[in-house]
């Protein structure tokens, strides 16, 4: 296939007048850009960077030759972009931001210093998505002021562990930064939100529990917690029902007897004791459910007799 690889060198004559730029080479079509092989891509970019090294910028021929230089590269942004599908983010918002970080790399790149463009490139394209994914998406929400406040702290402490050679201190980052100290320490400690430890995590190897994981320390609910509203909202509608009622719940729930012992202790029959039960949970399930109950009040129940 044919390139306009020989067309983007510049002219060379002998010393005189300046002669004029030469027109840029035709950009390379769809089908040609699709059938290109990688080496012949890669020699046509370097010749477009020389021949930007040549053009003022704010010429028309520049913005052409830069432009095809951001197309013939586009495939390194769709392979960089390939590595973050997995996120929930759309696809083609992260094109976007990988294209902003490819432009930012053909805006930076300065051929005379003997790196290949690739390995400018790729860092500069990752890293802008990266930082969109940091920006953009948070686990947990919250407010916009504690994410701006987080953005602006984590760019500071970035700054200034290059300049210190550590970790700079809240105080420093607040002195740096105009901030107070307890703003600095809310900006790190939103990183926290920001980037949650997995329950699976090991601990530490300088702790107690060293290769626990925090899942497995996690306590379990109470039982005794979920029944403590009832057993707080029941009992003074226990302490209301008529003393055979009373007597009934508290032989069969708190004692533990069967229905037939019951009938026999209160002189009825087993039927009649289910009846009763049955009767007598079902009101007290209909003023659970009714907030105006006295159960749900905050009254000290005065009628004696309530079994406990």
């Amino acid at each position: 296939m044919s390139t306009p690889l020989k067309h983007v060198h510049a002219r060379q004559g002998p010393v005189g007048p300046p002669c004029p730029v030469p027109d840029p080479p035709p950009r390379p079509t769809e089908a040609e850009l699709r059938t290109m092989g990688k080496t012949e891509a890669r020699e046509l970019s370097d010749a477009l960077f020389r021949r930007l090294a040549e053009l003022p910028r704010e010429s028309g021929t520049y913005s052409y030759v830069r432009g095809t230089v951001i197309e013939l590269n586009m495939p390194l942004v769709r392979f960089i972009a390939a590595r973050f599908r997995h996120r929930p983010e759309d696809m083609d918002d992260i094109l976007q931001v990988g294209t902003i970080g490819l432009i930012k790399a053909v805006d930076g790149y300065d051929p005379q210093r003997g790196v290949e463009f690739i390995t400018y490139a790729i860092p500069t394209i990752a890293g802008e998505i990266k930082r969109f994914f940091r920006d953009t998406s948070w686990p947990v929400r919250v407010p916009r002021s504690m994410q701006e406040l987080y953005l602006t702290v984590t760019r500071g402490s970035d700054r200034l562990e290059q300049e210190l050679g550590r970790l700079p201190h809240p105080e420093e980052i607040a002195e740096d930064l105009h901030l107070t100290v307890e703003e600095a320490t809310e900006g790190l400690v939103a990183g926290q939100v920001y980037r949650p430890n997995s329950l699976d995590a090991l601990r530490d190897q300088d702790t107690d529990e060293t290769g626990s994981a925090l899942l497995d320390r996690l306590g379990g609910c109470d039982p005794g917690i979920d029944l403590a509203d009832f057993r707080t909202a029941v009992r003074p509608l226990l302490a209301e029902l008529p003393e055979r009622e009373q007597t009934v719940l508290k032989l069969r729930f708190w004692d533990g007897w069967t229905q037939s012992r019951i009938a026999e202790r209160i002189g009825v029959s087993q039927m009649h004791v289910s009846r009763l039960l049955t009767a007598t949970l079902a009101r007290l399930r209909e003023q659970l459910e009714n907030e105006d109950a006295p159960g749900w009040r905050d009254e000290e129940p005065d009628a004696p007799g309530q079994p406990h």
